[in-house]
C-alpha cells in the first residue's frame, strides 16, 4: 500500500479524532444532561462522566446512518479526497472550538454539513437537493416542534387535575414505546439494524402489525407501571430518577447522531485504505467524544443549565422527552441534527410554560440563533473558498 496514502489517512483520522473531542466537549457532551444539572438532580462533573459513557455506546450502536449521510449523501458525483476530508474536519472543529471558548453553543451539524457541501461543490460535485430539503425541514421544524411539545408538557405537569403519579408514567411509557422500536446495529442480521420489538416478534414467532403494536404496547405499560410504582413511593426521588434516565437516553442518542459528524467524512476513504472497518471508525469516534465529554463539557453544561431558563425537575423532564423523540427521528432518517438546537429549544419551551418571558434570557437566545445560522453560512463559504483554492 502507498505509504503516502497511509500517512494522509492517518492525518485525516487525527483530524476526525479532534473533531470528535470537540463534539464531546461541546454539543454532545453538554446538552443531554444540562436540564438535569439545571434542576439540581446531578452534579456537573458526574453529568460529564455519564454523558461520555452513554455517548460512546450510542456512537457504536447507532452511528451508521448519519455517518453514511455525511460521508456520501450530501454531494453527488464525487468522493472527497483525503485532503478534502482533512479540510472539512479542521474547519468544522475550528468553529466548534470557537463556540466552546466563547461559551455559545455553535451547532456542530450546521458547521460540518456546511463544510462538506462547500468542499464537495468546490471540487465539482452536484447538489443533492432531496437530502438538503430533508435536512432543512428538520432544522427549521425542530425549534417549533421540540419547543412546542416541551411547552405543552410543562404546562400540564403542574396542573392539579393532572396528578404527576399518572402524567409522568404516561410520558415514560411513551418513551418506552419509542425505545423498543429504535434500531440498534447489534440486533439486526448481517449489516442491517434491528429493534427490540423485532427481536420479540422473532422469539414469539409472530409477524404483522398486530404483534408489533402488542409488543410496543406491552413495553409501554411495563415502563409506565415501574415509574408509577417508583413515584408513588417516593415522588421526589422518582422524578429525579426519571430525569436522569431521560438524560441518559438523550446522551445515547447524541452519540448515535453526532459521531457521524466526526467520522462520516472518513467512510469513503475506507475502501482505498482497506485495513480499517466502519465499526473501528465508529469506536474511535465514540472514544474521542468520551474524552471530550470528560475534559471539556463541564463549562458548556453550566452555560446551558444556568443561562437559558430557570429549570426544575418537571420542566427538565418536559425538555428531555421531545429531545429524545426528535433525536431518534433524526438518527432513523440519517439526518445530521444539532443537539444544541434540539435541547435549547426544548429548554426554552419548558421554561416559558411556567415562568413566562422572565424565565428566558432573550438576548442569549438571539445570540445563539445567530451563531447557528452564522456557523452554517461561514462554514460553507470558507470551505468552498478553501476547496477551490487549495484542492
Amino acid at each position: 500500500m502507498d505509504p503516502a496514502l497511509i500517512a494522509l489517512f492517518a492525518g485525516a483520522a487525527l483530524a476526525s479524532l479532534f473533531m470528535a473531542w470537540v463534539i464531546g466537549a461541546g454539543s454532545s457532551g453538554a446538552t443531554p444532561y444540562a436540564p438535569a444539572v439545571g434542576a439540581n438532580a446531578i452534579g456537573t462533573m458526574r453529568a460529564a462522566f455519564l454523558v461520555g459513557m452513554f455517548g460512546l455506546v450510542g456512537a457504536v450502536t447507532q452511528g451508521g446512518n448519519v455517518s453514511e449521510a455525511i460521508g456520501s449523501g450530501l454531494v453527488g458525483g464525487i468522493s472527497l479526497p483525503v485532503a478534502g476530508v482533512i479540510l472539512v474536519l479542521v474547519l468544522g472543529a475550528g468553529l466548534m472550538a470557537i463556540g466552546i471558548t466563547t461559551g455559545y453553543p455553535i451547532a456542530t451539524a450546521f458547521t460540518v454539513t456546511g463544510a462538506v457541501i462547500g468542499v464537495g461543490l468546490a471540487l465539482g460535485g452536484t447538489p443533492v437537493w432531496s437530502k438538503y430539503q430533508q435536512i432543512a425541514a428538520v432544522w427549521v421544524l425542530t425549534p417549533f416542534v421540540g419547543g412546542g411539545i416541551a411547552f405543552t408538557i410543562a404546562s400540564l405537569l403542574p396542573r392539579p387535575d393532572v396528578p404527576e403519579r399518572y402524567s409522568i408514567p404516561i410520558l415514560a411509557g411513551l418513551v418506552g414505546a419509542v425505545l423498543v422500536n429504535v434500531q440498534f446495529s447489534f440486533l439486526g442480521e448481517g449489516s442491517a439494524a434491528g429493534t427490540v420489538r423485532g427481536v420479540g416478534q422473532q422469539m414469539l414467532a409472530v409477524e404483522g402489525v398486530a404483534s408489533a403494536v402488542g409488543i410496543t404496547g406491552f413495553a409501554a405499560l411495563a415502563v409506565a407501571a415501574v415509574v408509577w410504582w417508583d413515584i408513588s413511593r417516593d415522588e421526589r426521588g422518582g422524578l429525579r430518577r426519571v430525569l436522569l434516565a431521560l438524560g441518559s437516553l438523550v446522551a445515547f442518542s447524541a452519540g448515535g447522531s453526532q459521531v457521524g459528524l466526526a467520522v462520516g467524512p472518513l467512510l469513503p476513504l475506507l475502501d482505498e485504505v482497506g485495513m480499517v472497518s466502519t465499526f473501528a471508525v465508529l469506536v474511535g469516534g465514540g472514544l474521542g467524544m468520551l474524552v471530550g465529554s470528560w475534559t471539556g463539557a463541564p463549562r458548556m453544561i453550566k452555560s446551558l443549565a444556568q443561562d437559558y431558563s430557570s429549570l426544575g425537575p418537571r420542566r427538565s423532564i418536559s425538555a428531555l422527552v421531545p429531545s429524545f423523540l426528535i433525536a431518534q427521528l433524526a438518527v432513523l432518517l440519517g439526518v445530521p441534527v444539532s443537539f444544541n438546537e434540539i435541547v435549547v429549544s426544548a429548554i426554552i419551551g419548558s421554561g416559558a410554560a411556567v415562568g413566562g418571558r422572565e424565565a428566558v434570557d432573550a438576548r442569549k437566545i438571539l445570540l445563539t440563533v445567530g451563531a447557528w445560522a452564522g456557523s452554517f453560512i461561514l462554514s460553507f463559504a470558507v470551505a468552498y473558498a478553501a476547496g477551490a483554492l487549495l484542492l
